[in-house]
């Protein structure tokens, strides 16, 4: 398990530049004063990306995008965005494969892998989310669909790793999985990782799908949990800070 525990914010289409302001006031302070044991990240609508990134200035916080283009160099891409903008514009992590992504644009392994090798040869981290939908898990299908969705990672080259896991059933839904369950399921993705990285990669799991105050503080404390990834309650500022709260003084 890692010391530092990892809490990253997923506004997804959400956000205006005078509520982002107002947000970001209110977060600095906690996240400044957490920054020691927990590092905070933001995922935000390209957009806004450099207004954060100047607003956060000097502060702990991580500023992120929620995706990236598959394509590598500038070009006649209408409506795309590359990892090297990304970057350019202050970006430090990306988002992968969201089961958004996923869903609604057809995003498969094949999009997924180009995405991630364009993330890590412009000096972006990308976290690959992976996940299952009800009727897989219903059918028992968890194990073998999230195998699947990690299978690209064998051809990524990577010597970190970070994944987040996030059970679509779970996404926006007040629906959370026993702590069993997460156990179990962030036990396999390790493994998994272990066998198509090697051992010698640095692992690092999140875990996403209706985190908020009220639960976080147990799911953070559950074994191989090194984060989160949240959703709607990263759009408020004492929830947000609820769950950071939470990663500096796990149960």
């Amino acid at each position: 398990m890692w010391q530092q525990k990892w809490v990253i914010g997923n506004w997804k289409m959400n956000g205006s530049n005078a509520a982002n302001r107002t947000l970001l006031q209110e977060l600095l302070q906690p996240v400044n004063a957490a920054a020691a044991q927990v590092y905070c990240g933001i995922a935000a609508p390209n957009v806004y990306l450099a207004g954060i990134k100047e607003f956060a200035a000097n502060t702990a916080l991580a500023v992120g995008a929620e995706d990236v283009s598959r394509f590598a160099v500038n070009g006649a891409f209408t409506g795309e965005v590359s990892a090297q903008m990304l970057a350019d514009v202050g970006a430090q992590f990306v988002l992968v494969g969201h089961s958004e992504r996923r869903q609604y644009f057809q995003e498969d392994n094949t999009i997924l892998l180009e995405k991630m090798q364009n993330s890590i040869a412009a000096g972006l981290l990308p976290i690959l989310c992976v996940g299952e939908t009800l009727a897989e898990r219903d059918a028992g299908q968890e194990e073998q669909v999230v195998a699947a969705q990690l299978s690209l990672l064998a051809e990524a080259d990577l010597s970190e790793v970070a994944v987040a896991y996030e059970p679509v059933w779970a996404i926006g839904t007040g629906k959370v999985p026993v702590t069993e369950q997460i156990a179990a399921m962030h036990e396999l993705i390790y493994r998994q990782i272990l066998s198509l990285c090697g051992k010698d990669v640095k692992i690092r799991v999140l875990y996403g799908g209706s985190v908020n105050a009220g639960n976080a503080a147990e799911i953070l404390a559950v074994s191989h949990v090194d984060g989160a990834l949240v959703g709607g309650a990263s759009l408020q500022a004492d929830s947000f800070a609820a769950i950071i709260q939470a990663a500096y003084a796990p149960a």
